[in-house]
């Protein structure tokens, strides 16, 4: 039987052309007989998401004492950093950089997100912090590989456990001058597999001339440099989203404070850093910019970063790895390709 053929658009509007030269109208709500039904898709949705939760994997990179655990507790209001879930935890700096990571299960009005925290503890804390990065990019690549090797399986699991970095989130010291080569090197090269999102840790410390400044020089830094932190204007799908995107390249990086202290301000229970002066609000936008990082990370950019990773930079990797002369099937574990009659000519049921 021929393949159906591909749909064009034609210049006429409403009017759909396809390959074989047949024609079909462009049918819209208003011309239904109808209700059709068409829009339950989305409750459907709603209910197999609901049931089944989902995962979000982010990554607290900067040196020790910038706040990654605290603010990471602060933007989900819980205690799911590694410090707050360690008991005796005691602050030690490693001779080496080394990967910690911790998951919870967050359930908020019926929706489950199984959230994996990744830390990074001795990150430029180092006399000579040469190749620090590299256990760092070695990490995402391993979950890269790890996905890839559940991919490649004949039987392939319903649901593959996602653990790739969604989100990296990079502080930057609030010094008021410029990006270190530190961070221009890390940045560099997270930036090529992985989504940053830069941000200026306690704020607080900057006046609101020295914290404008400051961004002001970060993001010459950046463009200097060609690096590329999220959103990429390269990935933006409609002008819609470009304006959105663009207000929020305009403010990066985002100067936030962190807390898990409460306090009372005209009645009402804040979070906040209590001062001789005052009280640092962290939700309120006048004094600092945690609220803008919350909106992008969780309640609007969330399912954007997860398809970035999976149909961008997991790409990538995938295409990379897949098109390398030297890759065997046996360097990752699979067995050659099946398969007489649909089986494995060993008749194992592991991979293809």
């Amino acid at each position: 039987p021929a393949a159906v053929a591909q749909t064009l658009k034609s210049n006429t509007p409403g009017v759909i052309v396809s390959e074989s030269g047949l024609q079909g109208g462009l049918v819209r709500g208003a011309d239904l007989f109808g209700y059709v039904g068409i829009e339950a898709v989305l409750d459907q949705m709603r209910r197999k998401t609901m049931k089944a939760g989902f995962e979000f994997n982010i990554m607290v990179v900067g040196q020790s004492g910038l706040g990654k655990s605290t603010l990471v507790n602060t933007l989900f209001k819980s205690k799911i950093s590694r410090k707050s879930c360690s008991a005796n935890y005691e602050e030690k700096i490693p001779k080496t950089v080394k990967l910690h990571s911790v998951s919870h299960v967050i359930e908020e009005k019926g929706v489950k997100m199984k959230l994996t925290v990744v830390d990074t503890p001795g990150f430029g804390d180092q006399i000579n912090n040469e190749n620090c990065w590299e256990p760092i990019v070695e990490y995402v690549n391993e979950q890269y590989e790890k996905y890839l090797r559940e991919e490649l399986h004949v039987t392939r699991k319903r649901r593959i456990p996602d653990s790739r970095v969604h989100c990296c989130i990079y502080f930057l010291p609030a010094t008021g001058h410029r990006l270190r080569p530190i961070d221009v090197e890390f940045m560099k090269r997270l930036g090529k597999i992985v989504s940053i999102v830069p941000v200026i840790a306690k704020a607080d410390t900057l006046t609101v001339e020295e914290r404008q400044d400051f961004k002001e020089r970060i993001r010459r830094d950046l463009a200097a440099n060609g690096i590329g932190v999220y959103p990429q204007a390269e990935y933006d799908e409609d002008a819609e989203e470009r304006l959105l995107n663009d207000r929020i390249r305009e403010s990066l990086p985002f100067a936030v404070v962190g807390t898990d202290k409460e306090h009372q301000v005209n009645g009402n229970k804040v979070l906040g850093r209590k001062t001789k002066w005052g009280i640092i609000e962290v939700e309120n936008v006048a004094h600092c910019e945690f609220a803008n990082l919350r909106d992008l990370l969780i309640r609007s950019h969330l399912q954007d970063l997860k398809e970035v990773t999976h149909s961008i930079l997991y790409e990538k990797y995938r295409v990379r790895r897949l098109n390398e002369s030297n890759i065997t099937f046996s360097e990752l574990g699979l067995s050659a390709w099946p398969l007489e009659n649909g089986t494995d000519k060993n008749e194992s049921d592991s991979h293809l």
